[in-house]
């Protein structure tokens, strides 16, 4: 099975049978059960929906799919066309939108694509939003306009451009020190639309871009999620060039993830730790980050006087809490800076100007920067076990042995020890447990995660 469905959107393999992968017949059904969704949430006579891709080689035609369903149903369409998740977010109140659809399957494989879908602010649909457009697919009652009331496409290539203005309009963007700095950078976009936006971006800072994997063509030369083993290529780059950092992105551009000088990954969980430093130091606050992110948030947080929570994981999550909390910066730790002095969704655009600015105005080198943040090591293990074993009540029976811990059971349980912590989580598809730990040393967190398993597997009589 490789068309997942959830309250996010749908994902799934290009080609194959309907109903099992992405196919044609698929992405027309569901962008109808959002463009119906789309109607039902105001009674009025235009209806505009913002539709980009990344640069995945199905885009064009899943966009096509895409675009022509929304018409069918009277909605006026805005074809921001090579786009990234961000710009398309950052598009959609600005167009005055009723909602806004990013073509791209995020860091899976070429052969992945999925809808993602976003609600007239420019973000992802909640869990109720979500679960009414997945009942609306699955029902037969979808009623189409007749042809004196399809929808229109309008091309707008402009959004690259207007989201890098908004960017560079931030008061905590200092362009004169970057360009000040002199700055070398080596920019990995896997040949998706980073290759566009944040040589763009770098260019309009006054920084020298080296480009490699920058032709927006979707051929993936690597693993396209922004980790360390995959990021050879830069990192050799970086050092070849003598370069000041490296700079890696996934193909729809929400993820960021830094490389300092001597070639060595900066760590996808420091990259909202190292923004987040830099917008308390200016304006202090609360952040927020989710359950299986880096303590160094908390640690960086604290620092500056504001208060650290934790939410749930997932974006939409992240947001909710933020909002709650009144937090100025948060995120998650797999490189996504939330800034909401823009936008709130994860944006690789933001995080590369506050990055850039925090390592100019400190006059230092990346590696230098990267030593004066907490280091912490972290452990991501699994363990599988048997259908009929119950889940839920092995996560019960975690916690109630840990209860004299510091608990949190919004998702899943996780413990927090003095110097440690270990999340707990069921997978939504698999009888799964997967168990993420985080210590002073990799080897302490490695331990922690064995030891964790070993008790599942007491408590499951496995």
């Amino acid at each position: 099975m490789t068309l997942i469905k959830s309250i996010s959107g749908i994902r799934g393999t290009i080609g194959g049978t309907i109903g099992d992968n992405l196919t044609p017949i698929d992405a027309v059904k569901f962008a109808a059960a959002y463009g119906i969704w789309i109607k039902q949430q105001r009674n009025k006579d235009n209806y505009r929906v913002v539709v980009g891709r990344d640069a995945r080689i199905s885009g064009e035609m899943i966009q096509n799919l895409v675009m022509n369903t929304l018409v069918g149903l009277g909605i006026h369409v805005i074809d921001l066309g090579l786009s990234t998740t961000p710009t398309v977010e950052v598009a959609v109140p600005m167009e005055h939108a009723d909602g806004g659809i990013i073509l791209t399957a995020s860091h899976n494989p070429k052969q992945w694509n999925a809808l993602k879908l976003l609600d007239a602010k420019g973000e992802f649909l909640n869990a109720a939003e979500g679960a009414k457009i997945l009942e609306i697919a699955e029902s037969d009652t979808m009623d189409f306009s007749d042809v004196d009331h399809l929808g229109k496409i309008t091309k707008n290539e402009a959004y690259i451009d207007i989201h890098i203005d908004e960017v560079l309009k931030m008061p905590l963007v200092n362009k004169k020190a970057i360009k000040d700095a002199g700055f070398k950078v080596v920019v990995d976009a896997v040949n998706s639309t980073g290759g566009i936006v944040i040589p763009l971006l770098l260019e309009r800072l006054g920084v020298e871009a080296i480009k490699i994997h920058c032709e927006p063509n979707g051929q993936f030369p690597h693993n396209p999620e922004p980790l360390k083993e995959h990021l050879m290529d830069l990192s050799a780059t970086v050092v070849k060039e003598r370069a000041h950092l490296g700079i890696a992105v996934d193909p729809d551009v929400d993820r960021l993830v830094f490389m300092d000088e001597k070639g060595d990954i900066f760590g996808e969980e420091y990259t909202l730790v190292a923004c987040a430093d830099y917008v308390l130091s200016k304006t202090p606050g609360n952040t927020v980050s989710n359950m299986s992110s880096t303590r160094a948030l908390k640690d960086v947080t604290e620092k500056h006087g504001g208060h650290y929570e934790a939410s749930a994981v997932g974006e939409v999550n992240v947001v909710e809490l933020m909002k709650k909390n009144n937090a100025i910066i948060g995120g998650e730790g797999n490189g996504g800076i939330i800034y909401p002095e823009l936008h709130y969704g994860r944006d690789a655009l933001v995080g590369v100007a506050l990055f850039l600015s925090l390592l100019a105005e400190k006059q230092m080198t990346t590696s230098a920067l990267r030593a004066t943040y907490p280091n912490y090591f972290m452990g991501k293990k699994k363990i599988d076990l048997t259908p009929e074993i119950d889940v839920d009540g092995i996560l019960k029976a975690m916690e109630d042995r840990y209860k004299n811990e510091k608990l949190t059971t919004i998702d899943g349980v996780k413990i927090d020890f003095s110097n440690s912590w270990v999340h707990l989580r069921k997978s939504n598809t698999e009888p799964i447990i997967r168990i993420y730990t985080e210590a002073p040393s990799q080897q302490e967190a490695d331990a922690l995660g064995d030891k964790i398993i070993t008790e599942i597997k007491e408590i499951a009589n496995l």
